[in-house]
């Protein structure tokens, strides 16, 4: 009888090719939003990974790790003098412009490391030394720099190339892999006292302290220290990372659009899918009516039914999967210009909607052969 289920579906193709096209747009239009979504959140916290530090702290008022308000230069030495903590160091980290060779400005994130320690350096080098940020007027770029200030070069800017910083040479002398931050603009790393020579003057320059904790100690029982002591902020990664997606959760629009999107994409299954299932057991009735006229019960028809939406909506669920993965791998090969991660949480979600969708459409053909009488079939 389950086989015959098979083939009543299988056999009407028009029906089945609308499930099965409604259910893969619905499977890939949740999963894809939900990865661009994710991809979307982790530009917002890229800078805790391109400048990697266990404590970071702040302005008391500092909500999330885009946001700098700058702090006085005496604070770096009130956060070293707090008990447990191992060193502190000084990070300048501001949007300036950069000017190319063909005189075209472009905004950059300028990020001032400690000379002595390099700390907050860039995770990975791929041409160059970071050593040499030590002399006068040297930059590290990331690849995004390469390519937005080679305008004028006729090929992407290299080690041994300058640019202009505040009508200040920058000479490049490493190149580092970043992620992508979430105002998209490149990082350019340089020490943090050439840094202070870029930016225009204020009379406060600091934008954070990085700190580590002493062997021993974890960075959370060091940080609410350096509050009590100091009445800064301070941050864990973990601490500031959540502030931040709060943040983006609480005071943008990005959520609730791609929310609104996912939704939509569970409404179009719905719809699609529910409307479709009940018209093929409509168009089937006479057929169900006989199997009923030679005894197939209630339970057996609903069961053939449950396997007929459950065999399309796998179906669906894993065209839908996989063209989302082919859509993950066009944008890693893009070099990371178009954010998006693929969270095994995004399948999983995905298949309980995909779930949820075909029990719907089951349920509204289930309903309609529990009121169908056997007699159907000799009618004319």
């Amino acid at each position: 009888m389950y086989h015959l289920a098979l083939k009543m579906l299988f056999g009407d193709r028009a029906k089945y090719a609308m499930l099965l096209g409604g259910l893969t747009f619905s499977a890939l239009l949740m999963t894809q939003q939900f990865g661009v979504f994710q991809g979307l959140l982790s530009w917002t916290t890229s800078n805790l990974r391109n400048m990697r530090a266990s404590i970071w702290v702040v302005e008391r008022t500092v909500e999330q790790v885009n946001e700098t308000k700058a702090l006085r230069d005496t604070d770096v030495n009130r956060v070293r003098s707090v008990s447990g903590v191992d060193y502190a160091v000084p990070l300048f980290q501001s949007v300036l412009k950069a000017r190319t060779i063909s005189g075209a400005d472009k905004p950059i994130l300028l990020v001032g490391l400690h000379a002595a320690t390099l700390k907050g350096r860039p995770p990975e080098m791929i041409e160059g030394d970071l050593e040499q940020l030590r002399l006068p007027n040297r930059v590290v770029i990331d690849q995004l720099a390469t390519q937005r200030l080679s305008a004028g070069l006729g090929r992407p800017l290299g080690v041994g190339d300058t640019i202009e910083i505040n009508d200040r040479e920058a000479r490049v002398v490493g190149i580092c892999r970043t992620e992508r931050q979430f105002f998209g603009y490149p990082y350019v790393f340089t020490s943090y006292d050439q840094a202070l020579q870029y930016a225009p003057r204020q009379r406060k320059m600091l934008s954070i302290i990085l700190a580590e904790p002493k062997p021993g100690l974890t960075p959370e029982e060091v940080a609410r220290a350096i509050e009590r002591e100091t009445g800064l902020r301070a941050y864990t990664v973990p601490e500031f990372n959540d502030a931040t997606l709060d943040f983006i959760w609480k005071n943008t629009g990005i959520p609730a659009s791609f929310m609104t999107t996912i939704i939509l994409g569970f409404i179009v299954g719905i719809a699609v899918a529910g409307q479709t299932f009940y018209s093929f057991v409509l168009e089937n009735l006479r057929n169900l009516g006989a199997l009923k006229a030679m005894g197939a019960g209630t339970g057996l028809l609903a069961r053939m039914l449950l396997l007929q939406a459950f065999t399309v909506g796998l179906l669906g669920y894993g065209i839908g999967i996989g063209l989302t993965a082919a859509f993950g791998w066009a944008a890693t090969r893009s070099g990371g210009a178009f954010p998006f991660i693929f969270l095994p949480s995004a399948m999983l979600l995905t298949g309980s909607a995909v779930i949820v969708i075909c029990l719907f459409s089951a349920l509204l053909g289930i309903r309609r052969v529990a009121r169908l009488e056997a007699a159907i079939v000799f009618r004319g």
